[in-house]
């Protein structure tokens, strides 16, 4: 992974340098000390991940972020020592947001969620190439999402909408859609109903937890490196960290 360094600060870049050391797939390719040079140097130097500090002299990080274009822009890690930029880093797709000091065990879970990222993107790349696809359309190959979901109720057979559904928990064998105060059980696994909704829309956000990303009003980070959603019901949920990166898609709400 060719990685760039965004910081004003020339210790937390030796930081972030220092941590990378342990990544033996990850070279530093440059760094910046402002959004701008940072601009300047991830459009020459194309870098798979920039680490980048949400609070700069002039343009902060989510302009910088917003002068990015296309599907190759590089995958965003921001650095902070505010953490009440979690929800907005989020929304502009970052896929992750690190706290500063850096504590090694949270740094080393963003490495495994960007390095997951950046093989996803390589695989798909390989695939458009062997299809004479581009990646845009590899990336959204026809796949049949479920707009309504089968539930039985005594002997009678209910369609839920996709659209109705709250938040989804699983239940033993079975998993329960929690759908305006109600309650609907489904015979299926969770990696099962996770196969079945599209992703763009739906995040597994726990070994036991679905969730749809446009019901998100609220993120916040927690000290055991996990993370809780609001959902616009009220509704909190823990993300845990193993699946935190996934809900920075199209379908988390702005704040």
């Amino acid at each position: 992974m060719r990685v760039l360094i965004v910081d004003d600060e020339p210790l937390a870049r030796r930081g972030v340098r220092v941590c990378l050391r342990r990544a033996v797939d990850a070279t530093v390719v440059g760094e910046a000390d402002s959004s701008d040079s940072g601009l300047t140097m991830i459009r020459a130097l194309r870098p798979d991940v920039v680490f980048l500090d949400v609070q700069m002299p002039g343009m902060d990080a989510f302009d910088m972020v917003s002068r990015l274009d296309g599907d190759e822009r590089p995958f965003i890690i921001f650095l902070t020592a505010h953490d009440g930029y979690a929800l907005k880093a989020f929304g502009v797709h970052a896929v992750d947001y690190v706290m500063k000091p850096i504590d090694d065990g949270r740094f080393d879970d963003a490495m495994r969620a960007v390095r997951q990222r950046v093989l996803e993107r390589h695989a798909r790349k390989t695939l458009a190439r062997a299809h004479g696809l581009s990646t845009l359309e590899t990336a959204f190959s026809p796949t049949s999402w479920e707009t309504r979901l089968e539930v039985r109720n005594g002997g009678r057979t209910l369609w839920i909408d996709v659209e109705d559904i709250d938040w989804i928990e699983a239940s033993g064998d079975y998993v329960t859609l929690h759908v305006s105060g109600r309650l609907h059980m489904l015979h299926e696994s969770m990696d099962g109903i996770e196969r079945r909704l599209d992703p763009a829309r739906f995040a597994r956000i726990h070994r036991s937890t679905i969730i749809p990303l446009g019901r998100v009003q609220g993120l916040s980070l927690l000290p055991t490196r996990d993370a809780m959603v609001t959902l616009c019901n009220g509704t909190e949920l823990r993300v845990s960290r193993r699946y935190r990166h996934r809900i920075s898609v199209d379908g988390l709400r702005r704040p």
